[in-house]
């Protein structure tokens, strides 16, 4: 895997996957109240994390051929307050919406992607405590619906 980030002005660059994809990262510029363009790069870890594990539970659920049709998590973290500002507490709630999803079921796959598939979560756990919980929303499964 290999990626390339390119600092384009102020405090912004530009990172450019290695499948092609770009995204802006920014930082405040000392001194400036200007808006960022992008997300910082400590949020864009969080992110990478929250798709890593979001990408692992809806792929254990479809196998389990539960009847998910959304899943959402909110990612909280909070770093040490000296250098280097390592995240020190992750936590990661999911809230996951199906037609008669089990509770053990989704529990069970946010354990194996924490515990096995997840390699952004248990990277960062390397430095941080993470927690997880989440909650469930019935939805009717509209199996007519198209994703």
């Amino acid at each position: 895997m290999q990626v390339r980030v390119k600092w384009v002005g102020n405090m912004t660059f530009l990172g450019k996957s290695g499948s092609g994809h770009a995204v802006v990262m920014d930082g405040p510029v000392e001194g400036s109240d200007a808006p960022l363009l992008g997300p910082r790069p400590m949020e864009m870890l969080l992110l990478g994390a929250g798709g890593c594990t979001s990408y692992d539970v809806v792929s254990i659920l479809r196998k389990a051929r539960a009847q998910v049709r959304d899943c959402e998590v909110e990612v909280r973290a909070e770093r040490a307050d000296s250098d280097p500002k390592v995240f020190t507490h992750i936590h990661l709630h999911f809230v996951v919406t199906g037609h008669a999803l089990k509770a053990e079921l989704v529990q069970r796959a946010i354990h194996l992607s924490a515990s096995k598939y997840c390699s952004a979560t248990i990277m960062l756990g390397k430095t941080a405590e993470i927690t997880h919980d989440f909650e469930i929303v019935e939805d009717q499964f509209d199996s007519q619906r198209t994703e």
